[in-house]
């Protein structure tokens, strides 16, 4: 590859595999090589890649329970049925729990280093790329799962890319992009590929399609519901606003930011003439440094940082590798773990073990308690009867393209029911709310272990709780601070989406409430999430990313004067578009030009956590409403670029030129 080569991912999607046929030379008659599929931008010429992973993802390791629940079966698809086979019991600490064990997962033979590397060599065998203008067909074909054959102009034959874990769709959705793919003359499973510039016209006459008309139909007649939409309990107070009659529908945008006010109360981001505020000159931050990621943290890289007792070692060299480069999908099954605090950093091997073996436990008496209540008692239980409604109805729309949870009596689904009815024990003051699947369906998709998954979504949802409290204290804390941030980093941006009443941000709202979970392509959201559990580079890092994100579209939004509804809308169809890579260079760019920054104001540097040693010696947690309203007293900084206009019991920031 040259040097000056510049190239842009367009696609990604690991967990592609493929099947070794027994007339393959030197290949294990059982092995499977998993890669990714990519589709790239090398130079302007459009590039499919396919690169074999270090390690791949068994199709084959989940059980679940018999219906006589004594015995553990093995769940496989086959030409579009599900078949059973019986297994032996399950050995290990989960056996006893078998009763109320719903699903469980095969124990994964373990292989030396020697088998390691002829695995390894096997699988450089199969990495291929080509450019699009090459490509002559695609076969789509079904054996339980979608798996594509493609053919190249020159006859060349490339080995059948099976999607065992979703992903097909997506993938020739992305090629429609560069190609016109129109079925075969008598074969409606054979695609035929078309020239660049007839994708192009055919591309814009989809945009007139009946679902994208329904879509801007649907928003011109209640842009705030399509926009935000889809959760409850949190959501509703907002939702509320804007259902009812057609007079409600219609109000002005001055109006409803009236009503957000009253449905978020303190969330007055964008009145700068209320007293209260302390002004900030504007401040100048400098060019922003271009930095530059790395590639994901190896199995082997992983491993390397473990001594003899299984302790994690080098543990900052390490989570700056991972905030870097994200993690290979083989290491994140135990990396996360390590990352949301379920195993503690300097924790042994055995150590891991019994606290496996006492969270079990601890899960399925947890478990039981709502396993054992009668329907007699359920009926007298509102809301318990109420979680397990809202529940099931999100479950069964949840990620339902994914392989791991598509199709009809797929246990993945049980499991996700399961862990989140398991939850409302763990924590009933809150239960459920919707927005929660979003946030274990990714986990459980890593772990493949219902308890696992149950303790990490735990510490996700500690660092979650407050987005989804029935104040809304969380929310309307992130909101503010993501305001202060943006007035810093572009005054003349925010002064915009203030003067088209968008100061509030509200159009960010689905993106803080759970963690981009709806904005970014599945895998996106797996290397989104475990960078950020880094803790690295700064506090709220979140925040930075939804700065990175509006960076790249202010000058669109600007130059094309959207209004109100305009800008929801623009948003709101940012959805599976974004380039994560891009997002979180740019975000770490931001991180960097902000902390360089000599008089950067006392309430930035707590809101992301920086200089905390001269904040005093009082730990101050920037997510809550204290230490914002602390971090925005005019008083908190004495380098002279703060002043306070007058007694007020909301403080607020103000950027004037």
């Amino acid at each position: 590859m040259a040097a000056d080569s510049v190239i842009k991912v367009l696609f990604e999607h690991e967990g592609v595999f493929i099947h070794p046929s027994s007339d393959d030379d030197g290949v294990e008659q059982d092995l499977l090589i998993s890669g990714s599929l990519r589709i790239v931008d090398k130079d302007a010429e459009i590039m499919v890649e396919y690169k074999p992973l270090e390690d791949a993802v068994d199709p084959t390791n989940m059980l679940c329970a018999g219906k006589d629940s004594s015995s553990v079966v093995e769940w496989v698809q086959s030409s579009g049925e599900r078949s059973h086979q019986l297994l032996e019991s399950q050995q290990s600490y989960e056996t006893e729990w078998d009763m109320i064990n719903a699903v469980s997962f095969k124990k994964k033979a373990c292989t030396n280093g020697e088998g390691s590397l002829n695995h390894s060599h096997e699988r450089s065998r199969w990495a291929f790329t080509f450019s699009v203008s090459d490509l002559r067909s695609i076969t789509v074909k079904q054996e339980g799962w979608t798996f594509l054959i493609l053919k190249l102009k020159e006859s060349s034959s490339l080995p059948p890319l099976h999607f065992h874990q979703g992903g097909s769709t997506e993938f020739l959705d992305s090629l429609r992009r560069f190609a016109l793919l129109s079925e075969a003359p008598g074969d409606e499973m054979c695609l035929m590929i078309s020239t660049p510039n007839k994708a192009l016209s055919q591309s814009f006459e989809n945009l007139l399609d009946d679902n994208n008309f329904g879509l801007v139909h649907k928003f011109r007649k209640d842009p705030y519901v399509t926009t935000l939409g889809g959760f409850s309990k949190v959501t509703n107070y907002i939702f509320d606003a804007f259902r009812g009659t057609e007079e409600q529908h219609q109000r002005p945008p001055e109006e409803v930011a009236d009503l957000l006010g009253e449905v978020i109360p303190g969330l007055e981001i964008n009145q700068q003439e209320e007293p209260g505020f302390e002004v900030i000159t504007r401040i100048d931050l400098g060019t922003r440094p271009q930095v530059t990621r790395e590639g994901p943290l190896s199995a082997e890289d992983w491993t390397k940082h473990q001594d003899q007792e299984g302790r994690m070692t080098n543990i900052p060299h390490l989570k700056h590798a991972i905030f870097k480069g994200g993690l290979c999908h083989a290491v994140r099954k135990e990396a996360w773990k390590f990352l949301l605090g379920y195993f503690p950093w300097e924790s042994t091997l055995e150590e891991r073990k019994a606290l496996q073996r006492a969270k079990t436990d601890e899960y399925f008496r947890m478990k039981l308690q709502w396993k054992s209540v009668s329907e007699e008692q359920e009926r007298r239980n509102s809301r318990l009867r109420d979680y397990r409604s809202l529940i099931e109805k999100d479950v069964n729309r949840t990620d339902r393209t994914n392989r791991f949870y598509e199709g009809i009596d797929n246990p993945g689904l049980v499991l996700l029911h399961d862990i989140l009815m398991t939850y409302c024990m763990f924590d009933f003051d809150l239960g459920y709310v919707q927005g929660m699947s979003d946030l274990l369906s990714p986990i459980l998709y890593v772990m493949e272990n219902e308890v696992d998954a149950f303790w990490c979504f735990v510490s996700f949802m500690d660092q979650m709780h407050h987005n989804f409290e029935e104040q809304m204290q969380g929310m309307k804390t992130q909101l503010i601070q993501l305001s202060t941030l943006l007035r810093l980093l572009d005054l003349s941006f925010w002064n915009y989406l203030e003067s088209q009443d968008s100061g509030y941000l509200y159009f960010c709202f689905r993106w803080l409430l759970i963690r981009f979970k709806r904005e970014l392509s599945f895998q996106d959201v797996l290397r989104l999430w475990e960078v950020m559990w880094t803790g690295l580079p700064c506090q709220n890092f979140h925040l930075l990313v939804c700065c990175a994100i509006l960076d790249s579209e202010k000058h669109k939004i600007m130059e094309e004067n959207y209004g109100f509804n305009e800008i929801l809308k623009h948003i709101n169809e940012l959805s599976m578009k974004l380039d994560i890579e891009e997002i979180l260079q740019k975000s770490e760019g931001i991180c960097v030009q902000i902390k360089s920054c000599k008089d950067l104001p006392q309430s930035i540097s707590l809101i992301l956590g920086f200089d905390s040693a001269d904040c005093g010696s009082e730990q101050t947690d920037c997510g809550s409403a204290p230490a914002l309203r602390a971090a925005l007293r005019p008083d908190a900084c004495s380098n002279g670029h703060l002043r306070q206009t007058s007694s007020h019991n909301s403080c607020k920031v103000a950027f004037i030129s």
